[in-house]
C-alpha cells in the first residue's frame, strides 16, 4: 500500500492508460479523483462500488475555469493533494500542408496547455501545504521520432518532454519531483481497434518493437506508480521510456505472419 494517506488526481481517466493508473492507485491504497471530459458513467460503476476512495469530476483540462473547479473538488473531498498523472491527450491525423490552424490548437490545448494548467494549479497547492508531491506527464515515443501525419500530436509531446524538465528544475527547490513516461504502442481501445483489426498495421508496428508484442495499458500504470512513489524518490526532470525497445531500434525485427 505505497499511497495509503496520498490524494491522486489523474486526469484523462475514463479509459485507456488513465484508467488503469486511476486503478493501480486506488489498488495501493490512494483516494483518487479521476478527470475526464468524457463520460466517467462507465468507470464510476466498476470502480466505485463498495469503496469511497474515488471521486469523479467532468473536466475540460485545457480550460482554467475547469482546472481551477478540479482542484477545489479535490480539496474538498480529501483535503489535500499529492500527486497529479496529466494523462489527457488526443491525436488529429492531418497531412502538414492542410492541417487547420484550429485542429492544431486543440491538440496543443488538449496535450501540452492542459499540462501547464493542471501542473501550476496543483503545484502551488502542494507548495502550500509544505510536503512536497509529484507531477507524472504522459509523454510518448513521439515526443523523439515523428508521424508525418500527426504535426501537432508530436510538437505537443516534445512540448512535453520539455515542460517536464523545466517544471522540474522550477520546483524542486520544494520537493516536488516531476517525471514524464513515453509510452510505445500500448493496447489502449483506440489502439486495439487500429492495429489489432488491420494485419498490415499490426506488422509494422510490430516490426520496429524489438519485445515483438503490443504494451497493455497496465504496464504504463506500473511505471507511473513507481515514477510517483517513494521508490522513485531521486527521480525528476527526465522522461522513462516504456516502448518495448522501440527508440533502442536502428533496424526491423522479423514478425511472424
Amino acid at each position: 500500500m505505497r499511497f495509503q494517506e496520498r490524494v491522486v488526481v489523474v486526469t484523462g481517466a475514463a479509459r485507456g492508460i488513465g484508467r488503469a493508473c486511476a486503478e493501480r492507485f486506488l489498488a495501493e491504497g490512494a483516494r483518487v479523483v479521476l478527470a475526464d471530459v468524457g463520460d466517467l458513467e462507465p468507470v464510476r460503476e466498476e470502480l466505485a462500488a463498495g469503496q469511497d476512495r474515488a471521486r469523479f469530476v467532468r473536466a475540460d483540462v485545457g480550460r482554467s475555469e475547469d482546472v481551477a473547479a478540479l482542484v477545489r473538488a479535490t480539496l474538498e473531498a480529501f483535503g489535500q493533494v499529492d500527486v497529479l498523472v496529466n494523462n489527457a491527450g488526443i491525436t488529429h491525423a492531418a497531412d502538414f500542408l492542410t492541417l487547420p490552424e484550429a485542429d492544431w490548437d486543440r491538440v496543443l490545448r488538449t496535450n501540452l496547455t492542459s499540462m501547464f494548467l493542471c501542473s501550476q494549479a496543483v503545484a502551488r497547492e502542494m507548495v502550500r501545504q509544505g510536503r512536497g508531491g509529484v507531477i507524472v506527464n504522459m509523454s510518448s515515443v513521439n515526443a523523439v521520432v515523428a508521424l508525418p501525419n500527426q504535426t501537432a500530436y508530436v510538437a505537443s509531446k516534445g512540448g512535453v518532454d520539455q515542460l517536464t524538465k523545466a517544471m522540474a528544475l522550477s520546483l524542486a527547490e520544494h520537493a516536488i519531483r516531476v517525471a514524464a513516461v513515453g509510452p510505445g504502442t500500448i493496447l489502449t481501445e483506440m489502439a486495439r481497434a487500429a492495429v489489432m483489426e488491420d494485419a498490415s498495421a499490426r506488422r509494422t508496428v510490430l516490426s520496429r518493437t524489438p519485445l515483438r508484442r503490443f504494451g497493455e495499458p497496465a504496464e504504463i500504470a506500473g511505471v507511473v506508480a513507481f515514477l510517483a512513489s517513494d521508490d522513485g524518490a531521486y527521480v525528476t526532470g527526465t522522461t522513462v521510456y516504456a516502448d518495448g525497445g522501440r527508440l533502442a531500434l536502428n533496424y526491423l525485427v522479423p514478425v511472424e505472419e
